[in-house]
């Protein structure tokens, strides 16, 4: 597209506050700002300042995959941001741009391929079962979030990334600070920092290592001079804090499945048919309250006849783009024979979450054992007694009470 054919005339600021919402209510806000326009202005919550905000599918797509928007140039400078605690940190995987990404994700990619999640399939699923025998033998009702949801993430990437079972409880507690934006910035960051220090040094013991998981990965690659302890460490807390998502995510999940009883039974009724559905729950899952981390433009770059400048900040929100309506028909509409199903849940571009396909497996054997195992799990209380979390930045109930 021509500077020629380019608006020059900005659009209004729009404000987006970061609403606590329950259930699996889609924010009314980002209705609104995606009927406005695909490329739009926005104010933030706790900020002054303003940021683009980009909605549309492909539109997501161009700017998480096009060098051009930076996350490095994120470091130079504070840009809008969504919440506290902002606190970007140097050789933090989430703020490398290629080459130096790729680099750093190159040196665990074995670990998150098909085969490496497969190599922690059948783990997995003994440690599910085992926590699904102590829900049953306690008996009704229970906290499905604190018996089943929390726990078992946090155990899966802990096997992922070979850290040893008395270590994991106290992971735990750090990702929780750590993603908590109601929390004191000053306690996530001790909580950031207390994690840091626990991989720097479970890292600084597994140089030389030929094992196949994640630390000693990494720990390998630091003895070879490939990355440096910093990048390793930094890497593995944003690993280990993903393990939070995957629970919030499934507690939402499974919220939804407990209130609409005709796709859980049509689930049980079909098993075959779980794969591709987890893929049309998670587009369908609003997982996150407003966006993430921003991107710089570091030149003048042209979206759908807006002009973005050098310098300015700008949002991508994967929430809109799994409801475009021009790549998902009737959006609003759980469909268990979408396909393609090309969603974002896990991101797009050099950044995509490299847990994605963990994640995958873990929502797949949830619904395999709970369902399976349990057929008339539902809801203990109301939907609307359901507590659901607040001041966070990922959605998910904070307890789920169920029966069967």
């Amino acid at each position: 597209m021509s500077d020629e054919t380019l608006t020059e005339i900005l659009p209004p600021i729009r404000h987006w506050p970061a609403l606590d919402l329950s259930g699996v209510d889609f924010d009314p806000v980002l209705t609104e700002l995606m009927r406005e326009g695909p490329v739009i202005r926005v104010q933030l919550p706790d900020d002054e300042g303003w940021a683009w905000l980009v909605t549309r599918h492909d539109d997501v797509r161009k700017v998480t995959g096009d060098p051009r928007f930076s996350r490095e140039a994120v470091l130079k400078r504070q840009p809008a941001r969504l919440a506290q605690p902002f606190v970007p940190s140097l050789g933090a995987v989430g703020f490398l741009d290629p080459p130096g990404h790729t680099r750093l994700r190159g040196t665990i990619a074995d670990a998150f391929t098909s085969h490496g999640v497969e190599r922690i399939r059948q783990e997995s699923r003994r440690l599910l079962g085992e926590l699904v025998d102590e829900l049953l033998q306690d008996g009704p009702p229970a906290d499905l979030v604190a018996t089943v949801l929390s726990p078992f993430p946090v155990v899966v990437t802990s096997e992922l990334l070979g850290v040893p079972a008395p270590d994991r409880h106290g992971l735990r507690t750090w990702t929780r600070l750590i993603l908590s934006s109601s929390t004191d910035t000053r306690i996530s960051e001790r909580a950031r920092e207390e994690m840091g220090a626990y991989f720097t040094e479970l890292i600084g013991r597994r140089e030389g290592s030929t094992d196949e998981d994640v630390t000693s990965l990494l720990g390998a690659a630091v003895g070879r001079g490939e990355v440096t302890l910093e990048e390793a460490v930094g890497l593995t807390v944003l690993l280990q804090t993903g393990s939070e998502a995957v629970t919030h995510t499934c507690g939402q999940l499974f919220y939804l499945l407990m209130t609409r009883p005709d796709l859980a039974e049509r689930l049980r009724a079909e098993p075959e048919i779980r794969p591709q559905a987890i893929d049309e729950l998670l587009r369908y899952i609003p997982h996150r309250t407003t966006v993430g981390l921003s991107r710089i433009a570091t030149e003048d770059v042209g979206i759908r006849g807006v002009r973005i400048r050098a310098g300015d900040a700008v949002y991508v929100s994967y929430l809109a783009a799994n409801r475009d309506p021009d790549v998902f028909p009737f959006p609003e509409t759980i469909d268990f024979s979408r396909s393609p199903n090309p969603h974002l849940s896990f991101g797009s571009g050099p950044h995509q979450c490299p847990g994605g396909a963990l994640a995958h497996l873990e929502a797949g054997l949830l619904v395999d054992a709970l369902l399976d195992r349990v057929p008339d799990l539902r809801l203990a209380v109301p939907p609307k007694e359901v507590p659901f979390r607040k001041g966070t930045r990922i959605r998910g109930p904070e307890s789920l009470p169920v029966t069967w």
